[in-house]
């Protein structure tokens, strides 16, 4: 589903510095307005990430692997795509859902599904993200690209192993480098993104292992040094998918979905209810 969204929809602007579509018939299920507007478009995008992983339980089982961590990919995504517009006054995800989300697609509910009643019910226990600054956010998004394009150079019949490797240095260098970023680091939300990545990444890297394909490019390993205990937010993980699925799901993390297919919402404003005056202006400015 990433991928589909790479692919029709680019993370990077057109010439006339305008978010493009390439295929418009892909997200028109989700366009208001006919996506005349960029926020509308980043919209659909949303939306449609959220339908591919959790419409349903179907969905829900067979795509996200009742991986709730999913949602934070889906915010890293919508954080980046927002920092692409360099005169967009928005901070925070929390403003961009409290001033433009339709929220009744948000509030709608999860067929087949008790534990979480709506997307917006996702993204409340993901609120932590919710008033972090987009701009720390998106940092962390060529680390999710990487990790993506990892998983899709391997295949256990016919993995380019070496290409895989290369890519996996790539990653695990990026880490390093995030990792070093005091305006991040500082901020011990920030560790929770840092362990569903490093997470995701040790979970493939087993995979990949075990594979009889490619022992001769062994993958590098992260070194940790951030002081959160990852192993806690990987029970969490496990303890999350026993209850929804009522069964033990194997550790197969959020790659279980993006191998499908290759970006929010919280119910009220953690500020309070914006003046009109500045949801008014962030409009005029979005029509500029």
């Amino acid at each position: 589903m990433f991928k589909n969204v790479w692919e029709d929809f680019p993370d990077k602007l057109d010439s006339d510095k305008k978010y493009q579509f390439r295929n418009d018939n892909f997200f028109k299920t989700y366009c208001t307005n006919k996506c005349s507007s960029f926020i509308d478009k980043i919209n659909a995008g949303c939306l449609y990430l959220f339908d591919e992983f959790f419409k349903n339980s179907s969905v829900f089982d067979s795509v996200a692997k009742n991986n709730v961590n999913i949602v934070e990919y889906i915010m890293i995504w919508l954080s980046y795509m927002l920092i692409l517009k360099d005169n967009l006054k928005i901070k925070d995800i929390n403003q961009f859902y409290d001033d433009f989300i339709i929220k009744d697609k948000y509030n709608e509910g999860i067929t087949g599904i008790k534990d979480y009643n709506s997307y917006d019910d996702l993204m409340n226990k993901k609120k932590y993200l919710m008033e972090m600054d987009i701009k720390d956010i998106s940092k962390f998004y060529d680390l999710f690209k990487l990790l993506c394009e990892i998983y899709n150079e391997f295949d256990e019949k016919t993995s380019n192993c070496e290409k895989c490797s290369q890519k996996a240095n790539q990653f695990v260098e990026k880490y390093k480098e995030v990792n070093g970023d005091s305006s991040i680091t500082k901020n011990s939300s920030y560790s929770k993104i840092f362990c569903t990545l490093s997470n995701d990444y040790d979970n493939f890297k087993k995979k990949y292992n075990e594979s009889q394909c490619c022992k001769s490019s062994p993958l590098a390993t992260i070194e940790e040094n951030i002081t959160i205990n990852c192993s806690e937010q990987r029970s969490e993980v496990t303890s999350s998918s026993s209850s929804i699925a009522s069964k033990l799901i194997p550790v197969l993390s959020i790659f279980g979905a993006i191998a499908i297919f290759w970006g929010i919402s919280y119910k009220y404003s953690l500020f309070g209810f914006r003046k009109q005056f500045q949801k008014q202006k962030l409009r005029e400015q979005i029509k500029k």
